[in-house]
């Protein structure tokens, strides 16, 4: 699967997300070049604070795969993902994790900052206004 599409269908999931009241995070979790699972922030309806897009994608996948070792998978997020999910990402053992953006310390200040490993500048540039508007209007 392309990169192009994967951030496509990311910034997708974050546009629902924003949409529904939920902080525009997504991820997708790639295993042998398919998308085998797909999530984004649910905090809000779950009412869990876990619910994370990341960690909502690692469990899916790892409940497709029958195993928690996602070695053989790559985790494509929309932002850096959080201590927590670092967390659960190294404890999954994916290797790889590409993002469209950096964490700020001030939550409320999303600036552009460099890519890591994905140079898409205007899907970043989208996405970055999708997180500043949520910011700006829904907290």
């Amino acid at each position: 699967m392309k990169e192009e599409q994967i951030i496509s269908k990311l910034l997708k999931l974050s546009n629902k997300s924003y949409k529904k009241g939920e902080i525009p995070v997504a991820a997708i979790l790639i295993h042998n070049d398919k998308i085998i699972a797909k999530s984004y922030n649910q905090k809000e309806k779950k009412n869990d604070i876990t619910a994370h897009a990341e960690i909502l994608a690692i469990k899916q996948g790892a409940r497709k795969l029958k195993r928690w070792n996602l070695t053989d998978c790559t985790l494509y997020v929309t932002l850096k993902p959080c201590n927590m999910c670092m967390e659960i990402i190294k404890q999954s053992h994916i290797k790889n994790v590409y993002y469209l953006l950096d964490r700020l310390e001030n939550k409320r200040d999303f600036t552009k900052t460099n890519v890591t490993k994905l140079n898409h500048i205007k899907e970043t540039e989208t996405y970055q206004q999708l997180l500043t508007n949520f910011f700006q209007n829904m907290r």
